[in-house]
């Protein structure tokens, strides 16, 4: 197993009480995605961890289908469905390349949180146009810590990457994300800077 799925699977358990349903920013990423949802829609929330925002979005939709490359996180997922009895939801634990994610069948995708751990951001984006619909939409959200490279934080970050601790992080910035929005041949419609240090970036884009 990769060693980023083995720290994914051990945060699993804790994972929601470290991203809580509260947090401002959190509100306004799920606001911001209903805006841009439609009852026909198949979403694809790419990233899902333990299905929060899946499981949020689930009644504005026709269905929602949740990767991510931990089993513990997708376990999680599934259990949480089941309690709350939402039944067009479905989890799998899988990356954004895997084949049996077809090509046009989603209206829109949520990557929340996901670019920047990404080794190459440029080539998840472009797969991410192959699997929309014409006229589909990404809406995501990321830490560009290359805004603050010199931060505490990102200093802090870097230095537990490197030893180990945490996976590999991109530490992009806004231009660069945009960059590799816009060369995956979509057309930026919304953009906001949601926190300060490290930058949380939502993009709400369509594609082109």
């Amino acid at each position: 197993m990769a060693k980023p799925e083995k720290f994914w699977d051990r945060s699993a358990s804790t994972y929601d009480g470290s991203e809580p349903s509260t947090d401002p920013t959190h509100i306004k990423t799920v606001e911001t995605a209903k805006k841009y949802l439609d009852v026909s829609d198949i979403v694809l929330d790419y990233g899902c961890a333990t299905g929060t925002i899946a499981l949020e979005i689930a009644g504005q939709v026709k269905a929602v289908h949740g990767i991510d490359i931990s089993s513990k996180m997708i376990e999680a997922a599934k259990r949480k469905a089941g309690e709350r009895k939402v039944e067009n939801v479905d989890f799998a634990q899988a990356t954004i390349f895997d084949e049996r994610l077809k090509k046009e069948a989603f209206d829109v995708i949520l990557a929340f949180n996901v670019l920047h751990l990404l080794e190459d951001p440029h080539k998840a984006v472009q797969r991410m146009n192959e699997l929309l619909r014409p006229g589909g939409s990404i809406i995501s959200s990321t830490a560009c810590m290359g805004e603050n490279r010199a931060s505490f934080m990102s200093v802090l970050l870097f230095l537990v990457m490197k030893i180990g601790i945490i996976p590999a992080l991109k530490f992009v910035t806004v231009a660069e994300l945009e960059d590799a929005i816009a060369s995956g041949n979509f057309q930026i419609v919304e953009a906001e800077s949601l926190t300060r240090n490290p930058t949380s970036y939502l993009v709400v884009a369509k594609k082109i």
